[in-house]
């Protein structure tokens, strides 16, 4: 299992690497991994306001279809255009090529509230 330590996660299996005032978001190794193979991706538009664990988006597998929770409060400034194309790049690269969006963070002070990659382990082994 792949959990790359210089991320912050949530409960709910996404993931958010902060780079200054900016935060890219996806799905992590293992919540792909539940989800199997994945067939399309709902994500918000530029501009779009999100809030700390509201839904922004949903994703689509052949098993189910599940909500997207964003990890943090800010606007959408990119949405990943290549998961339009191919949603399958989250299965095979979750915490690289499908990356789902970027925001401009609102609230830094919400990334304390957010699991660590130590903690982020023991929640999926228990």
């Amino acid at each position: 299992m792949n959990i790359p330590s210089d991320l912050f996660y949530t409960k709910e299996h996404e993931w958010l690497r902060v780079d200054g005032d900016t935060a890219e978001i996806g799905i992590t190794d293992y919540a792909q991994g539940e989800l199997g193979d994945i067939v399309f991706v709902e994500l918000p538009e530029t501009g779009t306001q999100v809030i700390q664990m509201e839904p922004f988006g949903t994703i689509e597998a052949v098993k189910a279809v599940s909500e997207l929770f964003s990890p943090i409060t800010g606007t959408v400034s990119e949405v990943n255009g290549k998961i339009d194309e191919d949603a399958g790049v989250i299965n095979r690269d979750p915490y690289g090529d499908g990356w789902m969006i970027k925001v401009k963070l609102s609230e830094k002070s919400e990334l304390d509230s957010l699991l660590k990659a130590d903690q982020y382990k023991e929640l999926i082994e228990e």
